[in-house]
């Protein structure tokens, strides 16, 4: 089915979806010991609504509908600017992938997401909570490099990473 998978920007239209899917990618965490990433809610409404808006929502679907969702955003994310116990690899142009959940009846968002990234910009950031010890493994499997610890707006911490694009850039 992977094969089959599309891509597109999300519209307002898909925001119910959107929202059902962040409680299911909420609750999967909760059952994998992840009790204190997307909490109170996160990511709200006005979030995803806003990241459809400013075109950095895109949806993934196969022949059932949407099956995963993730936000992509060139330019500098200030809760980038401190970086704590390292650094970035770089201080080039990048991109940022946040608030990636999926179905899980669909295998690779993740390196779809970063693909599709790459084919952007050269610099890809993201970052995780430390009990996420899923998108940890998936980040360093696709050749993240674990950088230091940056803050949310709320002050939580996160671990960052950053992935330098093929030499082609």
């Amino acid at each position: 089915m992977a094969d089959e998978l599309k891509l597109r920007p999300a519209v307002m239209d898909d925001l119910d979806g959107l929202m059902a899917l962040y409680a299911y990618a909420r609750q999967q965490m909760r059952q994998r010991g992840n009790v204190s990433q997307w909490v109170d809610g996160y990511p709200e409404r006005e979030v995803i609504a806003e990241d459809i808006r400013q075109g950095y929502c895109y949806v993934f679907e196969d022949s059932l509908g949407i099956c995963g969702v993730f936000a992509f955003i060139i330019g500098a994310d200030p809760t980038y600017a401190l970086i704590e116990d390292g650094k970035w690899l770089n201080d080039e142009p990048y991109g940022t992938i946040h608030r990636i959940a999926g179905y899980g009846r669909a295998k690779g968002l993740l390196g779809r997401a970063v693909a599709f990234a790459l084919g952007r910009i050269a610099n890809v950031r993201c970052d995780t909570h430390a009990d996420n010890a899923v998108m940890r493994h998936l980040l360093e499997k696709l050749g993240f490099v674990r950088c230091g610890r940056i803050y949310t707006r709320g002050g939580a911490p996160r671990i960052a990473y950053h992935l330098i694009g093929k030499e082609q850039w």
